[in-house]
């Protein structure tokens, strides 16, 4: 199927419509066509003939023609002119009426063609590592999107790819359902961190349709829409498995990595933020500014609170390093 686009046009003559050169006939170019030469638009050549003779009698015999040849001669010109422009005019017309026509993407069109290549796109970015490299077409997806899109297919493209992206994540919720305890934290981490790199390849390329239905129409926004699904189809169905374990590992020092905890713990934060209500002490650790803030009354407090810590760090065997070359108070001055 062709492009949409309509081609543009170049009118050979000058600006005044009123090109008169020896053997000079009024061509339509189109830039977008292969022809070797431009074809002439009947029946522009055959005014053009009267005309020419005009144009090359006025310029050779100009001191000897009278005032009213003259102005019936210009007359003559100007009318020759205005069935040229309206022809070529009915021409332009006539031309990307029916080329939008032939172009015209009926639904059967999309099912067969348009929706099963993108499917098949988002089969692979849905599924890749976020270390690993596939290749796909960038420019090919898009540019499906914006047929779609152009086409009046912006719902059934929006519909078709809300439901891939939610079978994919209630498969996903399925695989963490049977997933051990001690690796449940880890597997919910490589969950989010491969849809999240897998969105910042498929949002830009529908970027087409969420500016012209989801924005303009929805008043919503493609990103948001995804990531809510991931929050109601994955994180709300194991949340409160999930918060209970990465509780049980921050006080649990490296039982699990930190670099892990931290992108578990800020995912859930960004997907909802009153999850951090339900452990503040697991949220603060990650998050800025989700406690209170301090107040000087209860600085005795946060001390105790500190002394606390560093006493069931210190029985779990973890030392405060090496206080062999700290001053001691017979070495003062």
């Amino acid at each position: 199927m062709e492009d949409m686009e309509e081609d543009s046009f170049d009118l050979l003559d000058d600006h005044n419509h009123n090109y008169c050169e020896n053997g000079t006939h009024l061509y339509l170019r189109t830039k977008m066509s292969d022809a070797p030469q431009p074809q002439p638009v009947s029946p522009v050549p055959l005014m053009l003939r009267d005309h020419e003779k005009v144009c090359s009698s006025s310029t050779s015999n100009s001191k000897l023609m009278d005032l009213d040849s003259s102005s019936e001669s210009s007359s003559e010109i100007s009318d020759i002119d205005s069935h040229a422009s309206s022809a070529l005019a009915g021409a332009l017309t006539l031309n990307s009426a029916s080329k939008f026509l032939m172009n015209a993407m009926t639904e059967e069109d999309y099912r067969s063609t348009y929706w099963p290549n993108l499917e098949k796109a988002i089969d692979h970015l849905l599924i890749q590592n976020p270390s690993d490299h596939i290749s796909i077409s960038y420019e090919q997806i898009y540019s499906y999107v914006y047929k779609c899109v152009c086409q009046q297919h912006s719902e059934l493209l929006y519909k078709d790819l809300m439901s891939k992206i939610t079978i994919h994540l209630q498969q996903v919720s399925s695989d963490l359902q049977i997933c051990p305890p001690e690796n449940f934290i880890e597997s919910f981490n490589l969950a989010l961190t491969q849809y999240t790199a897998a969105l910042q390849c498929i949002v830009p390329v529908f970027i087409y349709m969420n500016k012209f239905y989801i924005e303009t129409k929805l008043n919503r926004d493609l990103k948001e829409d995804l990531m809510k699904l991931f929050t109601d189809h994955v994180a709300e169905k194991h949340v409160n498995t999930l918060i209970p374990l990465l509780i049980k590992a921050h006080s649990m020092p490296f039982q699990v990595r930190p670099s892990t905890m931290a992108s578990v713990v800020k995912g859930l934060y960004c997907l909802k933020p009153e999850w951090a209500q339900s452990a503040p002490a697991l949220f603060s650790g990650f998050i800025p500014q989700i406690n209170p803030p301090a107040v000087e009354s209860q600085l005795s407090d946060y001390a105790a609170h500190d002394q606390k810590l560093q006493m069931e760090l210190s029985l779990k065997g973890f030392s405060r390093g090496d206080q062999s070359r700290k001053r001691t108070s017979e070495d003062s001055p």
